[in-house]
């Protein structure tokens, strides 16, 4: 018989902490002894009972607090568990497509990893409390979500799934790593294969799946108005306008009051003209100009004056705010307004007297300001211009209104040429376009970039939008700076920054930090330096990656990227609701009103901006979506490519010519284990450190196509 080994006084220490250690790391987990033994290492009977007699002990002494029959947890009024971390933080969820999370904290004081176990009931972008686990040395934060304070959406587009007894939602979205579970009560029905919106009703505790029901049939995926109404629905946005809005908008009259035409500046004879897209049907900005008597130019920038029709309390307008913006999918426009305000009413159609808020400016050549008026105005275009039109009398000389054209031109481009002296970083991208056939199949792609005619109009849109800003933002004397709404770019975060500018040092580039201007100088004669050389794509993505996002916010910080110390919107109120606001607000204080509430105007420009970044993304989901469906049948075909991005997964290629991206998965890659180098945006070869970095040119053959997901699969054939 072996006499049992006591424990020594540090082994028994040693052992409570351990003890202690599980149960902080599961603070919200009931555990027996059996299973901290487990978790331990301990297997042997006299071993585990000691482990039960220390929880006891710990019982006891209130270090633990019994859940139920047999389990503990850790007692979180305890002094150890109160020392071990800062036990709560609020934030948002970043759901990945496995099930594990993370929490971007509202502090910005790093994510918070969330294990797949720990989730409980939390969804891609709600907003939570998270209970962080005490950190252990060299592990990422982790923690577990607490409660689910607000859902950011409850509502799901994805295809419907009936078995005999149940049925399910597939959602589209790879940030919703569960289906839905349809009884088929809540059918509604739809049919087996259809795409649906489904909306969450319950989600029990102990169920993995939430519980739903079907609150709109779409149709059959592939369709091509069913999938874009689908992208519509997935980012929440509404497929049609409400009752209220059109019968209101229809109630307007066309015709303009002559007493509101006497209360403006009349510009219905100066020459005036709009430039737009081809595809254009809102118009909400037209450019006039004049030849005054000193020399001097008068160019007015006129903006639609939606705040005439549509006003704070009206149905249209409450409807308009919650939209937030016009959304421009591939092949069609969701309008923030009834279309008989954004198409008719409102569009600066040629040959038609229309109602405008309108900056003037007179004017040198050299695009020097002497004078500027802001005001209600009334205009009659002489002719709509398509920017392919203005492009060519740009180049020939020749056409319709060339001269007038001609002085508009020379003057935008000392504006713009002003504008990168004082710091103005020139980003130059491309748009993705598509020829569709009438079933709105993509027949091909193009890239339409910024050419002169549109910089043309873009200049004189930045001018208007500054120095509306500058009129109110601008401190004057003794007059207190009333509250505005301002479009603000921060300055692009200082480690981001650093890790660009090492990475550029790599490959021969130098930046100068000295300050903001000088930086911006640097981005630009980067720009022109890298122009038609391989690494051109590289570092513009990288660049774009660095920059801060543009908001809208009361709190005026100035606009980095264009360096203007004041801007704001004022020339888009047709599709961009703070562009209303702005015109509110503007005409209020000339006519001399108090400032308006910050508090509440805040929260307003929090929203747009959220709905802003909605639009954006579902906007790219459109194009993405095409995209794919114009690669269906080029499967095994081979085209040329440029890495646009590395993971540990895989390699993205986005084809040359149509901006077509895939992933050339790393297990694909068999003739060398690959592992990812991301400080210098490679993959390296572990055997014989071949690399694959971003912006190199590759050779890929199409190998998968999956349009249900957006998806599609290269391999390298070089």
């Amino acid at each position: 018989m072996t006499k049992k080994k006591k424990l020594s006084g540090d082994q028994k220490k040693t052992l409570i902490n351990n003890i202690l250690q599980t149960y902080l790391l599961n603070p919200h987990s009931g555990l027996n002894y059996k299973q901290v033994s487990k978790r331990l290492g301990i297997e042997d009977r006299a071993r585990k009972d000691l482990v039960r007699l220390l929880i006891e002990e710990l019982y006891r002494s209130q270090e633990l607090v019994e859940s139920k029959r047999g389990k503990y947890q850790i007692n979180p009024e305890g002094e150890r568990y109160k020392k071990s971390a800062k036990t709560h933080m609020t934030g948002k969820v970043d759901m990945k497509q496995s099930g594990k999370a993370y929490v971007i904290p509202d502090e910005k004081t790093g994510d918070i990893f969330i294990s797949a176990a720990n989730t409980n009931h939390a969804l891609h972008g709600d907003y939570v409390r998270v209970s962080l686990f005490p950190i252990r040395k060299g592990r990422k934060r982790e923690g577990e979500i607490v409660e689910v304070i607000k859902r950011n959406k409850t509502q799901f587009v994805g295809i419907l799934e009936i078995a005999k007894n149940f049925a399910f939602v597939i959602p589209d979205t790879s940030s919703m790593p569960m289906d839905i579970f349809i009884p088929r009560e809540n059918l509604n029905k739809a049919r087996s294969g259809q795409k649906v919106i489904a909306t969450i009703t319950e989600w029990p505790e102990h169920s993995q799946n939430p519980f739903g029901k079907i609150n709109h049939i779409l149709g059959q995926p592939g369709d091509n108005q069913v999938e874009m109404q689908s992208i519509l629905a997935e980012f929440d946005f509404p497929l049609s306008f409400g009752d209220k809005s059109e019968k209101e908008a229809n109630r307007i009259p066309a015709g303009i009051p002559e007493k509101e035409i006497k209360s403006r500046k009349d510009f219905r004879d100066t020459f005036t003209i709009t430039v737009d897209p081809a595809d254009a049907k809102d118009f909400d900005d037209a450019i006039s100009l004049k030849k005054l008597k000193n020399s001097h130019w008068e160019v007015g920038v006129h903006i639609a004056d939606v705040s005439y029709y549509v006003k704070p309390g009206m149905a249209i307008d409450q409807e308009a705010y919650e939209r937030g913006t016009s959304i421009y999918l591939v092949d069609r426009v969701i309008p923030m307004l009834p279309e008989r305000l954004s198409n008719q009413l409102c569009s600066l159609q040629p040959q038609t007297d229309r109602l405008c808020f309108s900056a003037l400016f007179e004017l040198d050549e050299n695009g020097k300001i002497y004078k500027e008026w802001f005001g209600k105005t009334i205009i009659h275009s002489d002719r709509r211009f398509a920017y392919e039109e203005v492009q060519a009398i740009i180049e020939t000389g020749r056409g319709e209104f060339a001269d007038e054209i001609r002085v508009l031109n020379t003057i935008a481009t000392a504006l713009r040429n002003e504008r990168f002296r004082k710091g103005s970083i020139n980003f130059e991208t491309q748009e993705v376009r598509f020829k569709l056939d009438k079933d709105g199949k993509p027949l091909s792609i193009y890239l339409r970039e910024m050419k002169e005619s549109n910089k043309l109009i873009e200049d004189f849109m930045l001018l208007a939008n500054r120095r509306v800003a500058e009129k109110i933002g601008k401190k004057r004397g003794d007059r207190p700076v009333k509250t505005f709404i301002y479009r603000v770019h921060d300055t692009p975060s200082p480690d981001k920054l650093d890790a660009f500018v090492d990475f550029l040092k790599k490959l021969g580039y130098k930046m100068n930090l000295s300050s903001n201007k000088t930086l911006a100088q640097s981005f630009n004669r980067l720009f022109h330096d890298i122009q038609g050389t391989g690494t051109e794509n590289m570092i513009e993505t990288i660049a774009i990656r660095t920059m801060a996002k543009a908001l809208y916010s009361t709190h005026n910080i100035g606009h980095y990227g264009l360096a203007f110390p004041y801007y704001t919107h004022f020339t888009s109120p047709i599709r961009r609701y703070p562009d209303l606001m702005v015109h509110r607000i503007l005409q209020d204080y000339l006519n001399g009103a108090p400032s308006v509430k910050q508090e509440v105007y805040e929260p307003m420009c929090d929203h747009a901006s959220e709905m802003e970044r909605k639009a954006i993304e579902a906007e790219r989901t459109s194009v993405k979506y095409k995209q794919t469906e114009y690669m269906l049948d080029k499967v095994g075909e081979e085209f040329d490519g440029l890495i646009s991005g590395v993971s540990k997964w895989g390699i993205f290629v986005e084809i040359v010519g149509t901006k077509c991206e895939g992933m050339v998965p790393l297990r694909d890659l068999e003739d060398d284990f690959y592992y990812l180098d991301e400080e210098n945006f490679q993959v390296i070869g572990q055997r014989y450190g071949y690399q694959y970095q971003l912006g190199d040119k590759v050779r890929i053959r199409v190998k998968r196509i999956d349009l249900g997901k957006k998806q599609m699969d290269f391999t390298l054939v070089s």
